[in-house]
C-alpha cells in the first residue's frame, strides 16, 4: 500500500508539472500575440499622428514647406517641352514668351523682356488654400542694372496693358539692391522689407506665394518676408509677372520651375 501511494503521488506530481509547463507555453504565445497587436496599434497611431502633422505648412526657422503629402499638384511648367528659342504656349504676353538656356544653370527658362506682362495662357481656378512657387534668375554683374520686377495676382487675365504693380503684388527693387515691396490695392496695404537681392545675381532665387483665403505669405529663398491680408473676399486671382521697364549692361531676368499646389484644408 505504501509503495502504491508513493507511485500515485509521483504520478500526480508529474501531471501537475506537465500541466504547469503547458499553461506557461500557451500563456507565452497569447502574450506575444497581444504584444504584436499592441505594437501594431501603436505604430498605426504614430503614423496617423505624423500624417496629421504633415498636413500643416512648416513655418519654423523662417521657411515653409512647398508641397505636403496628400495635396494636389494643379499646374507645373519648367519649359522642358519647348525647344530653346521657341515660344512657350503656356504663357501669354504683350511681348514674346521666348524659352532660353542659361549658361551654368540646369533646365530651360522663360526670358522676360522689358515693359512686358506675362500671365498663364489658361486661367487657373485656385482653391481657397494653395501655394505658387517659381524661380527667378537676375542675369547681371550688378542687380542695380535691372529696374523693379513685379509679380502677383490680378483680377483679370488680360495682357493688353502693362503695369508694374497690379492687384496683390510683390516688387523686387533690383536697382536698390535690397528692397522688396509687398502690397495690395484692395484692400490697401503696403509693406517694405529688406532682402539682399545682389547676393542672388546669376543664381536662382526661389519664390513661394502661400495663399490662405484672404491672406498671402511671401517667401524668398525660404525667408518669410510677409504674411498679410492682401485679398478682398470675392476678388479673382490671375497670376502675372510684370517685367522691368529697363535693363542696362546686357542684364536680364528669366523665370522657370512654376508649380501651383492645392491644399484640402485652410490653416486659419
Amino acid at each position: 500500500m505504501t509503495i502504491n501511494k508513493k507511485i500515485s503521488g509521483l504520478l500526480f506530481l508529474a501531471i501537475l508539472l506537465f500541466a504547469t509547463s503547458v499553461y506557461a507555453q500557451v500563456s507565452n504565445i497569447f502574450q506575444k500575440s497581444e504584444d504584436k497587436s499592441t505594437k501594431a496599434g501603436e505604430e498605426k497611431i504614430d503614423k496617423n499622428s505624423i500624417s496629421e502633422e504633415g498636413k500643416a505648412a512648416d513655418k519654423s526657422a523662417g521657411y515653409t514647406s512647398a508641397v505636403v503629402a496628400k495635396d494636389s499638384l494643379i499646374f507645373a511648367e519648367d519649359f522642358s517641352a519647348f525647344q530653346s528659342g521657341t515660344i512657350a504656349s503656356s504663357f501669354k504676353t504683350n511681348g514674346a514668351a521666348t524659352v532660353r538656356m542659361v549658361e551654368g544653370q540646369k533646365g530651360k527658362w522663360l526670358d522676360i523682356g522689358n515693359r512686358e506682362i506675362y500671365k498663364f495662357s489658361v486661367p487657373i481656378n485656385y482653391p481657397p488654400r494653395f501655394t505658387l512657387s517659381f524661380d527667378i534668375i537676375a542675369k547681371a554683374e550688378e542687380v542695380k542694372d535691372i529696374a523693379p520686377l513685379s509679380f502677383g495676382f490680378a483680377s483679370d487675365n488680360s495682357v493688353n496693358h502693362y503695369d508694374s504693380n497690379i492687384g496683390t503684388y510683390v516688387q523686387l527693387h533690383y536697382y536698390d539692391t535690397d528692397q522688396v515691396n509687398i502690397g495690395s490695392s484692395k484692400p490697401e496695404k503696403f509693406v517694405n522689407k529688406i532682402f539682399d537681392l545682389q547676393q542672388w545675381a546669376n543664381s536662382p532665387l526661389h519664390i513661394v506665394l502661400s495663399v490662405d483665403g484672404e491672406r498671402m505669405a511671401v517667401y524668398l529663398n525660404d525667408v518669410e518676408l510677409a504674411d498679410e491680408v492682401l485679398f478682398s473676399p470675392t476678388v479673382a486671382k490671375n497670376f502675372y509677372i510684370a517685367a522691368p521697364w529697363r535693363y542696362a549692361n546686357d542684364s536680364g531676368v528669366l523665370v522657370s520651375n512654376f508649380k501651383v499646389s492645392g491644399f484640402r484644408n485652410r490653416i486659419k
